[in-house]
């Protein structure tokens, strides 16, 4: 059988655009060969809708929407996903629904099973699940191949997942009931690796169940998540026979009996590369800005969100804005201008000391007996912030926030400052993988001046400052931050893995101190298992410490 994969980008919402692609595809897999098509999970209204689906005619929408696709599919069916109704008396009131349409109609409606409710899924907060005794009707026979027919989460295995969480499984269900095929329909959020262990897990499931497996998922950036396409066509012996494009929209028609292919996984850093650029450009796309603006330090977190930017954009759509003040070193200004040069990027020069001399001078009366602080660098910062908000003001500019993970962790950054923005780009980033991202960013010509990666990291508010006056080294800070933040291991089992007490108490304090300033923060774009934002769910009032 040839299979065709429809890996598409929509947008949550778009119900005509988002038709509008999957029947493009469609037209174009039936003439490329395909005898049957599939879409990803919910491709009609787009993932995830969240509580749009309480909004009373977002569901009717959408399922006429999947009805006017229905006319348009002839004999080569159509596998697609779309919300439907929980048409029984009891359970939420809506389903996460596939349409086998085919011959003008919707000829089978299969619903979810598994409705994954950790991390950034709420999916029990909407979805009634299919019964477990109703999935023998998840099959249907086409070209004599009898398909079982799965949706994401209903292919996760407990070995993938952080404990087993669920009593049913469907793939070993469909697998008995006599399925000689399991498709799944997908919309798999990206994170780090993740593309090599879904592909790790679905060879697995191959193998157990000597079943070939076709995964098609969405690609596309919406709000904070970002989904990476790489569907996947794997054999009954576990080979992969095609990979989709990663990052990108793409189409094919795969033969169930064609040869293996080889392809080796991107690294991180390409990963990273991939995931933040379509994060920029679908957020920039779907909300219908053109532009962006963002402080160019001569730093490095700022120039690889420069780089992220022109690449996402295009160099014409960037303005990179100089705001020296009497602390800045012309190391770093010139670090500034050669990244401008090099990306092809505006960039202005709106020095803050005559501001900052003012609001001194304003304050000075009430500020008398007391030395300058941290007050007056926040000030410096705030300046920064209301200048890079005033441009996005007055020319429709989408202010860029550069702050890496690392810094949000711990609060080293200024709420309303550097914190001021409509997208925080690499607030996913710890600061060691923004090295190695610019690192591979040069990785052919110099693009980052190599001076604002060899250099001590300073936020420029004070005399000789450098980050590591105020914080631990970033190896360690990342570390440490890694295995609480993500891993969610405690005090005792941080400090078992080798770090220092000491350092471990201040980061975890610091780290449970700032709740409040990531509450305030930009959405950002996750790229870790565990992002600040969607997902991850801390009181700020609270009185629990480790």
């Amino acid at each position: 059988m040839q299979i065709g994969l429809a890996q598409i980008n929509p947008t949550v919402g778009d119900f005509p655009g988002n038709t509008a692609r999957i029947a493009s595809a469609y037209q174009k897999l039936v003439a490329l060969g395909a005898d049957l098509v599939i879409a990803p999970e919910l491709s009609i209204p787009g993932y995830p809708p969240q509580d749009l689906v309480f909004k009373s005619q977002f569901v009717p929408l959408n399922l006429e929407h999947l009805e006017r696709l229905a006319l348009t599919i002839g004999p080569v069916p159509l596998l697609v996903g779309y919300v439907d109704f929980n048409e029984k008396l009891t359970g939420k009131p809506f389903r996460n629904s596939a349409a086998l349409l085919h011959h003008g109609k919707i000829a089978q409606r299969f619903h979810k099973t598994l409705l994954p409710t950790y991390d950034v899924f709420d999916e029990s907060r909407y979805f009634e699940p299919a019964e477990s005794h109703h999935l023998f009707s998840h099959l249907f026979t086409h070209h004599g191949t009898r398909i079982g027919v799965t949706i994401c989460e209903d292919i996760w295995t407990e070995d993938y997942l952080s404990r087993n969480l669920y009593e049913h499984d469907p793939v070993e269900t469909l697998a008995a009931a006599g399925a000689q095929l399991i498709i799944n329909l997908s919309a798999s959020p990206f994170q780090l690796g993740k593309p090599a262990i879904r592909q790790k897990m679905i060879a697995a499931l191959a193998r157990q169940h000597s079943l070939p497996f076709v995964y098609c998922n969405a690609v596309g950036g919406n709000d904070q998540l970002v989904f990476d396409g790489n569907s996947l066509v794997i054999d009954a012996q576990g080979r992969t026979l095609a990979r989709l494009a990663a990052f990108a929209e793409d189409t094919a028609v795969v033969s169930l009996d064609g040869p293996p292919v080889a392809r080796q996984h991107d690294s991180e850093s390409v990963e990273l590369h991939g995931a933040l650029t379509l994060g920029i450009r679908d957020y920039f796309q779907k909300t219908g800005f053109r532009s962006a603006i963002l402080g160019l330090s001569g730093g490095i977190d700022s120039a690889v969100v420069a780089v992220l930017a022109a690449d996402a954009l295009g160099p014409d759509n960037i303005t990179g804005v100089a705001m020296p003040s009497q602390y800045s070193s012309p190391g770093s200004l010139d670090d500034a201008y050669a990244l401008a040069r090099h990306l092809g990027v505006t960039c202005i020069t709106l020095p803050i000391q005559p501001a900052f001399e003012t609001i001194k001078t304003q304050l000075a009366p009430t500020f008398v007996g007391r030395p300058e602080d941290v007050t007056e660098e926040n000030i410096q910062s705030r300046l920064r912030g209301l200048t890079l908000m005033a441009l996005s003001n007055k020319f429709g500019h989408l202010v860029l926030s550069t702050g890496n993970k690392s810094e949000l962790a711990v609060g080293y950054c200024t709420l309303y400052g550097d914190m001021c923005g409509g997208l925080a780009v690499i607030s996913d980033v710890p600061k060691t993988k923004v090295y190695d991202l610019a690192r591979w960013i040069n990785r052919d010509r110099e693009i980052i001046p190599s001076s604002s990666i060899t250099k001590p990291p300073s936020a420029e508010l004070r005399p000789d400052q450098t980050d590591q006056d105020s914080l631990p080294p970033y190896d360690i800070l990342d570390g440490v931050l890694s295995l609480y933040v993500e891993s969610k291991l405690g005090l005792r089992d941080i400090v078992a893995r080798g770090f220092d007490e000491k350092t471990v108490r201040w980061i975890l304090r610091k780290i449970d101190l700032n709740e409040y300033k990531r509450a305030q923060a930009a959405p950002g774009i996750k790229v870790t298992s565990t992002a600040f934002g969607m997902g991850r769910r801390i009181p700020i009032v609270q009185q629990f410490s480790e």
